[in-house]
């Protein structure tokens, strides 16, 4: 018996075409809450980032690729930061080898060192305004910082963990940019503490997702299903392929599993 659900938000709860939730999986997740299953939402956001999804009344905050989690009541439980000696070395890095724009994220707040044109394309897509203030990574350090966002490509990503982020690892839903967090602390690890929190086994979870960044969610929750706009990665791992967020996938999986 399915006792809580995780959500992905970009291209899972959300789509990428209207940037809003379709109606067929509010319906879904209102008679989700009126079984007595958990909602939870799992991003790569922080909670002060989800002011989009306030329709939504969760149970739970699974944020910052499952670093910080968060119950209904915003009181925190799990919670793992970036070692200091890591952010001294980006900051070396990015003196000495490459600059980029770099999203620095505390349980508090979110600050960017510098926006370029890749930082405000992301901000588009994502529908989102581009309000957050500029801090030095200096001053960063002042603070515990769970999370950053990397603009870098793809191909680079390895060099920067290798020469400087040696304690995190990278993942990614899209190309312009990639979630860094400490190493083996992601989405999975995240449902995980979950599932402690609210004294369920993982073979009472199902978790939604369509990005490089919910692989160890879908991997780790008892029914793990890949949105039909999915990456390939995400579909290869996945316990079932349902339809596209705008086809009402969230819908018809939870009906096909016999959730609702």
């Amino acid at each position: 018996m399915i006792k809580a659900v995780f959500f992905d938000v970009d291209g899972t709860l959300i789509s990428f075409e209207t940037h809003k939730i379709p109606q067929s999986t509010l319906d879904a997740i209102k008679t989700l809450k009126e079984k007595g299953i958990k909602i939870i939402v799992a991003t790569g956001r922080s909670t002060n980032q989800l002011s989009h999804l306030k329709e939504i009344d969760f149970d739970g905050y699974l944020t910052f690729n499952g670093n910080l989690c968060v119950g209904h009541n915003k009181e925190i439980f799990h919670k793992r930061a970036i070692p200091k000696e890591n952010i001294e070395a980006l900051i070396k890095y990015q003196k000495e080898v490459k600059r980029f724009p770099c999203i620095f994220m505390s349980e508090f707040d979110n600050k960017i060192n510098y926006v370029d044109n890749e930082v405000i394309e992301v901000f588009n897509l994502l529908n989102l305004p581009l309000t957050m203030e500029t801090e030095t990574m200096e001053e960063g350090l002042k603070k515990d910082i769970i999370q950053m966002n990397v603009f870098i490509n793809p191909d680079e990503d390895e060099h920067l963990i290798q020469n400087a982020l040696t304690e995190c690892e990278t993942s990614r839903w899209t190309h312009l940019f990639a979630d860094v967090n400490l190493k083996n602390s992601n989405k999975g690890t995240g449902l995980i503490a979950f599932t402690k929190h609210l004294d369920i086994d993982i073979s009472e979870t199902l978790a939604f997702g369509d990005g490089g960044n919910d692989i160890e969610m879908l991997k780790t929750a008892g029914i793990g299903i890949a949105m039909g706009n999915a990456n390939r990665e995400v579909k290869a791992i996945a316990d079932y392929i349902t339809d596209a967020v705008d086809g009402d996938g969230i819908a018809n999986a939870l009906k096909h599993f016999g959730v609702i």
